[in-house]
């Protein structure tokens, strides 16, 4: 093997290929021939990791929607545990996607190869006895929120608050005006952004009923617009509505559309912190199998589902989840948000002071490197 610094990195899902590559950059600013492979999309493709197996191929969601990918899943654990064996990285670096990357940590630890978690399981939503498993298998915790070191630590000093990376990287491209004639859209008009979220089931169950709350609203003046996310096509789309939309569609563009939009209809998710960043108000919506939420129910402990709202401990943002995620409430909630841009931009000041300061991905670099030097 090559003496340079080998690390095997897994971001099991679009936001962790997102901060993943901006660590890899950060890594390579300080070790320039490091060699980083694993689990990986785009992004981390093009800041120079060996993507060995591609994050769309594991990206799941929910309890009940995990099962059509368990074969694929253990395959990738399979091979990722070959690679620990046959390569023998120097270190593991982990980006979320705790339920896979706990295990895949165990392994590395059974080598005594050390472990940085990058972005923390968020224990504190549930699960919370899973403190005590990863303080067994991971040696350093990146966490991105400013409660979390205190959770995990309890008397170790596991865990480290480096601020969030979504600080360094979520702002548009162009001026409004700009993304605003790209799209063929009026200036003079309200303008609502839809992102039906990154994976193919969030769009199979959220995008029709956005769709027709885009259409009632379309009545009223207002220009919908779809954000699709880049590990998405427009063809998931049409599988969802059993046809074209008939609204435009920005593939990849997502920071701009929503800096320009007046109004968002959102997943719950990373998408949900990035369009507070951006300023924009917003309707939080979710929907998963029956199944699926039922369990999940039972088994998680927080009073809201969109980041901004927990980061803020109130209700700042509408949530419509499961069946309360009608058309009809759609609508109301985004008239509701409209009328409330004052109160929603000092919200998100407040918000933003809180995620810390920028550069989350130079602090996680260090705290990696300094497991191996």
């Amino acid at each position: 093997m090559s003496d340079a610094l080998r690390v095997l990195l897994v971001a099991g899902e679009a936001s962790g290929d997102l901060h993943g590559a901006a660590l890899v950059r950060a890594l390579r600013r300080r070790v320039p021939d490091i060699d980083v492979a694993g689990v990986g999309g785009p992004r981390l493709r093009a800041a120079g990791m060996r993507v060995l197996v591609d994050t769309e191929h594991v990206a799941t969601m929910g309890f009940v929607e995990t099962f059509g990918t368990l074969g694929r899943l253990l395959r990738t654990y399979r091979q990722l545990v070959r690679v620990l064996d046959r390569e023998r990285p120097h270190l593991v670096v982990l980006i979320d996607y705790p339920e896979f990357n706990l295990r895949l940590a165990r392994q590395a630890k059974r080598r005594g190869i050390p472990v940085f978690y990058f972005i923390a399981p968020q224990v504190w939503a549930w699960r919370k006895r899973r403190i005590r498993t990863i303080a067994e298998r991971v040696d350093k915790l990146g966490v991105v929120f400013p409660f979390e070191a205190d959770l995990y630590n309890n008397g170790r000093q596991l865990a480290e608050f480096i601020g969030h990376p979504l600080l360094d990287v979520v702002r548009p491209t162009c001026p409004a005006a700009e993304t605003r004639a790209r799209y063929g859209l009026d200036p003079n008009r309200p303008v609502l952004a839809l992102l039906p979220g990154s994976r193919k089931k969030e769009v199979q169950y959220l995008f029709r009923p956005m769709c027709d709350a885009a259409a009632a609203l379309a009545r009223e003046g207002w220009q919908p617009i779809v954000a699709l996310a880049e590990s998405l096509a427009p063809a998931d789309l049409r599988d969802a509505l059993g046809g074209a939309p008939v609204l435009p569609i920005a593939h990849a563009d997502t920071y701009n559309v929503v800096a320009a939009a007046d109004a968002a209809i959102v997943a719950s998710g990373t998408a949900t912190l990035e369009t507070a960043l951006l300023g924009c108000p917003m309707v939080i919506v979710y929907r998963v199998a029956p199944l699926t939420f039922w369990i999940a129910r039972r088994l998680v402990d927080v009073n809201w589902i969109g980041m901004p709202n927990i980061i803020l401990q109130r209700s700042v943002f509408p949530e419509l989840v499961q069946t309360d995620a009608t058309p009809t409430a759609m609508v109301e909630a985004v008239h509701a948000v409209r009328t409330r841009r004052a109160e929603l931009a000092e919200a998100l000041e407040q918000l933003r002071a809180r995620l810390g300061a920028p550069g989350a991905a130079e602090r996680a670099a260090e705290l990696a490197l300094a497991l191996v030097h």
